[in-house]
């Protein structure tokens, strides 16, 4: 895990309990090599130990933030199905869903297929005004399996999904963010900055709750709705057994203090 420049992945410490992680092959559209599949891999396993990466910011060197998988690698490679179907060490989707922090993806240009594919693992993204999404599996022949058939239908609704993946078309930032794929649209020179001050306002919350509830969000949305409401009940009275009416009352003039602060009414 390093900032040298010539590494495949950079980090990048902004501040306190904040990572930014950057794909670093600009001239190569940050296409997933077998190395830096790997060097990624290696990079969030040193971040899920890591107390001070609470939150993670991922991005892309220069204009893509990645173009999926290096095909001029796969084309030459004697077993291609062993990179479409990688082993633990050669699959960042599966480091990602060991992460306990917040991931937050600031989508500075092009996402294409596994490209779109890591964009989606992140737990919500910023994007570009020059970002663009596009699922080519079909066009290159390779049935996804890092998530992208599961995971795109369920933020943008089945029939917008297969239209995407149907046609392999591209679909730009804005368009993205009318159908609920991506948070908001900025400029360029404001991306890193909005991902940056939303890693700020989650680091601002308890640390504890910061884990727990993305986790009760993530381990509801494998269930059906009627499950994960009774999941919800379950962890709620755990918490729930530990909570002291001083911490409550010290908590509360703290969040009426944030909201007069925002020039918001608080309770």
């Amino acid at each position: 895990m390093t900032n040298d420049a010539s590494a495949l992945v950079t980090v990048d410490r902004p501040f306190a309990g904040c990572a930014v992680v950057t794909l670093n092959r600009p001239r190569a559209m940050n296409a997933l090599s077998v190395a830096l599949r790997r060097e990624l891999v290696a990079t969030f396993e040193a971040l899920r130990s890591d107390a001070d990466a609470r939150v993670i910011v991922l991005t892309g060197a220069g204009n893509a933030f990645c173009a999926g998988l290096d095909l001029k690698e796969l084309g030459a490679a004697a077993e291609p199905g062993a990179a479409v179907a990688p082993a633990a060490d050669e699959d960042p989707m599966l480091a990602m869903l060991r992460l306990q922090a917040p991931v937050i993806g600031a989508i500075n240009g092009p996402a294409i297929t596994g490209g779109f594919e890591l964009a989606l693992a992140c737990d919500l993204m910023i994007a570009s005004t020059r970002a663009s999404f596009a699922d080519t599996h079909a066009r290159v022949g390779v049935i996804p399996g890092w998530g992208l058939s599961q995971r795109l239908p369920r933020l943008i609704g089945p029939g917008r999904a297969k239209e995407l993946s149907l046609t392999g078309n591209f679909l730009g930032a804005q368009q993205a963010e009318a159908w609920g794929l991506v948070n908001r649209v900025v400029e360029p020179d404001a991306l890193l900055p909005a991902a940056l001050k939303l890693a700020s306002d989650m680091l601002s919350v308890l640390p504890e709750m910061l884990i727990a509830y993305k986790r009760l969000i993530d381990d509801g949305l494998r269930t059906g709705l009627a499950e994960g409401l009774e999941l919800e009940r379950e962890r709620s009275r755990a918490w729930a057994a530990d909570l002291r009416g001083a911490d409550i009352e010290a908590r509360r003039r703290q969040i009426a203090e944030r909201g007069r602060a925002q020039g918001k009414p608080a309770s």
